[in-house]
């Protein structure tokens, strides 16, 4: 059953549509990947989405209603949730007090805000540095908490913006099993990234975008083999590989 229905989606930068008619479901309870080259418009979707931009024209239906014109917010409150390609951390804070900081939008107060907080922390497995300040963590930690501060605002769909970017092997693979329990635990996901390999092992759906457009929707096996892909984004050397 969709959870987010998304209809003729536009946004026009001057003269430019960075995101161009895109028609897509997000259905409950699913990892969906959204990929495509770079500046072909996939954060722009995100960004949409949350509400960070309004679109030119087109719908945004979240649990059948529109929330297209809101401000990023009340879409929050409204669960959804999401991460950014560059961490946005409050650096004078410690692990935990920035995840309260999310914790927040739904609590009664800061005891309440305290203890979900605590909860998503040992989630993302960073309960040893929760009193550590920013300067304390690696990258992927980095990454982990913001993972965890967006969960703390208990949504029910999580939009992910590159959360392998810069990680390594074994990184990638930690960050790939906590996607895949954060979605366990009942939380829908849509995910852009261009980690194929995580991409791939992750999703149940991808879809791809070129030039704004989307120009393939299906399953992994299909995406890897459909040719107007591998002209636009993957190439041969991974298909082959």
């Amino acid at each position: 059953m969709p959870l987010c229905e998304i209809r003729g989606l536009t946004k026009y930068f001057g003269g430019l549509a960075a995101v161009d008619r895109v028609d897509l479901d997000v259905n409950e309870g699913e990892i969906l990947s959204v990929i495509g080259p770079n500046g072909a418009g996939k954060t722009t979707l995100l960004n949409l989405i949350s509400g960070y931009l309004h679109p030119t024209k087109g719908s945004i239906l979240f649990k059948k209603q529109n929330i297209v014109g809101y401000k990023p917010h009340y879409i929050c409150r409204k669960n959804i949730a999401r991460t950014f390609q560059l961490t946005r951390v409050l650096r004078k804070l410690t692990v935990l007090e920035n995840v309260m900081m999310g914790a927040l939008f739904g609590a009664n107060n800061i005891g309440e805000a305290r203890a979900e907080a605590i909860r998503w922390v040992e989630f993302v497995n960073l309960n040893e540095k929760k009193n550590y300040p920013m300067d304390g963590l690696t990258h992927a930690e980095y990454r982990r908490l913001e993972i965890a501060r967006a969960l703390a605002t208990r949504p029910e769909l999580l939009l992910l913006d590159e959360p392998l970017g810069g990680l390594t092997p074994r990184e990638v693979s930690d960050a790939c099993d906590l996607v895949r329990k954060i979605n366990r635990s009942g939380i829908t996901v849509v995910m852009v990234e261009h980690v194929m390999k995580g991409v791939m092992s992750l999703s149940q759906r991808i879809m791809v975008i070129h030039h704004g457009e989307k120009i393939a929707e299906g399953a992994p096996a299909q995406i890897a083999t459909d040719e107007q892909v591998i002209r636009a984004y993957l190439g041969k050397v991974y298909v082959e590989g």
